[in-house]
């Protein structure tokens, strides 16, 4: 423990991974703050937000330079998330540079993926419009001309970025297994509840369920579906815990939060995991995969088969003990910190 206590570390601009990673840190005895900008609308609790979203567009600038200088007095590691900063135009890595700080950036996905990049190896993906390749390939420029480390939770993410930084780290993302009791699945429901939550439909392949929903149940497959979106962080979790299978994403080719969220309730879920990156993760990653063009069967299938519900479940749970655990995690992030 000695030696870790005097890292002091802050998190911005937003989302659930960021305030679960940080909260972690905070069990290790490293002082770590999370910090949204902007309000969120899944209600997440960071340990501050700014809410410059209330406020008009020059105010909000002060208020942010306001930030970013007593900051420089309070941290002396600058953590980024999705390729953001302080400033839009990123003009605040030259004066944390100039101050002496150290920085690491942490991309998430639609940060760094490109569409080019991804197309060669997935035949299903889609990117999200606002982040054009020019976008990105700007951003990774200015962000490695400051910054020598970057985090990202898997290996399809560390594709996009591995020619930008010195050093790129693959760590899974943290779950805290205290917040997450698990519910198997009983194996005698004879209308088993589906779930999926997009964030984004187009890029989560949601027409794709949608549609292979409608045609199982066309066919007389008794089962309930529940689309979640539109529900803050709380209301997710209940649903979650109230499934009997999660459907992740089916385009993206690797699992993201919610499948580990869904795992650590003890879910089976489906997922499309890219056929090039299968040999990456654990063997015994027990999610059940499926495509845009397989979903219908893969589901069928499994709906059919209340008897492997359970045992999925309990190996999901314990591959989340296994490699997502945050006192396992964390200790990678520390190391990084103390390279800086």
């Amino acid at each position: 423990m000695k030696g870790q206590i005097h890292l002091r570390v802050l998190h911005i601009s937003y989302g659930s991974p960021m305030i679960e990673l940080s909260k972690g840190l905070q069990l290790k005895g490293i002082q770590s703050t999370s910090c949204h900008f902007d309000e969120h609308p899944f209600n997440f609790k960071p340990d501050l937000c700014l809410n410059l979203n209330l406020l008009p567009q020059t105010t909000r600038r002060a208020k942010i330079n306001q930030f970013l200088q007593k900051s420089i007095q309070a941290y002396d590691i600058f953590h980024f998330h999705f390729g953001e900063t302080f400033f839009p135009d990123k003009k605040d890595l030259e004066i944390l540079k100039r101050a002496g700080k150290k920085m690491v950036v942490h991309h998430h996905g639609s940060d760094v993926r490109l569409l080019s990049v991804a197309q060669k190896n997935n035949p299903y993906v889609r990117v999200k419009p606002e982040w054009t390749e020019e976008k990105i390939t700007n951003n990774l420029s200015i962000l490695s001309k400051y910054i020598d480390h970057a985090i990202v939770q898997d290996y399809e993410l560390a594709g996009y970025i591995s020619d930008s930084y010195k050093y790129v780290h693959v760590i899974p993302h943290a779950i805290d297994l205290n917040q997450f009791k698990p519910q198997y699945p009983p194996m005698n429901n004879t209308a088993p509840l589906v779930v999926h939550a997009p964030t984004k439909r187009n890029l989560k392949g949601t027409e794709s369920i949608i549609e292979a929903v409608n045609q199982l149940k066309d066919s007389g497959l008794s089962f309930d579906f529940k689309l979640i979106e539109g529900m803050n962080h709380q209301e997710t979790m209940n649903l979650l815990a109230a499934a009997d299978i999660v459907i992740d994403q089916l385009q993206i080719g690797s699992y993201g939060y919610l499948s580990s969220e869904a795992m650590a309730l003890g879910k089976p879920v489906i997922c499309y995991i890219r056929e090039d990156l299968k040999a990456k993760y654990p063997k015994e990653l027990p999610i059940v995969h499926a495509n845009p063009d397989t979903i219908t069967t893969v589901l069928r299938d499994l709906i059919n088969h209340p008897n492997q519900w359970k045992n999925l479940g309990v190996r999901g749970r314990t591959y989340v003990y296994n490699y997502h655990r945050t006192q396992k995690v964390i200790n990678q992030y520390v190391d990084i910190y103390r390279k800086l």
